[in-house]
């Protein structure tokens, strides 16, 4: 148990990513009533230390069995995903997100799904993320590999049980032959 704990790496963001989330808040007052009139402290300060703050909230952690990810300050997220259940990990990133040389690396697991995409998460602007996206697919390929190893004991344990009852059944069926 002690090694499903172990890290196997941490992900680095990107410093370009607090410049991001700032012209992103500025964006959406711009486009809203109630935001106009909070652009002046927006950008006079509060932006910079909340975006300052918001990137200090971010966390990745690849370990051997699992990838959490925890953002935010005042909704709190805590995402931890087992390996196994990871289908696709893929990178998300427009124009605007390769200006500031970011990424989103989306991880894709199974089941979830409905209007709040459960089974989605993104982990933002990781530094070397092609590099992070190709440790996760090898642990979680090593986590299959080794899951599958261990399943076949019991499949040998299943065929023997199988055998027993095969055998039960055919000296039922030669008791009720000789009847």
């Amino acid at each position: 148990m002690e090694n499903q704990n172990t890290i196997l790496k941490k992900g680095v963001f990107n410093p370009a990513l607090k410049t991001y989330i700032f012209l992103v808040v500025l964006f959406y007052m711009l486009v809203t009533v109630i935001g106009i009139v909070l652009i002046p402290f927006w950008v006079c300060g509060l932006g910079q230390w909340l975006s300052g703050k918001f990137f200090k909230t971010l966390k990745c952690e690849l370990s051997e069995k699992n990838l959490y990810f925890s953002k935010g300050m005042i909704l709190h997220i805590e995402k931890t995903i087992p390996l196994e259940n990871i289908q696709d990990v893929s990178f998300f990133g427009g124009p605007v997100l390769r200006s500031f040389g970011l990424t989103f690396i989306r991880v894709e697991t199974a089941g979830g799904g409905g209007a709040h995409h459960s089974n989605m998460m993104s982990i933002p602007g990781v530094d070397d993320a092609e590099e992070f996206k190709n440790m996760i697919l090898l642990q979680r390929e090593k986590v299959i590999k080794e899951k599958s190893r261990g399943g076949m004991a019991p499949a040998n344990n299943d065929s023997a049980v199988l055998n027993e009852i095969k055998n039960e059944l055919v000296e039922i069926k030669n008791m009720l032959a000789k009847k």
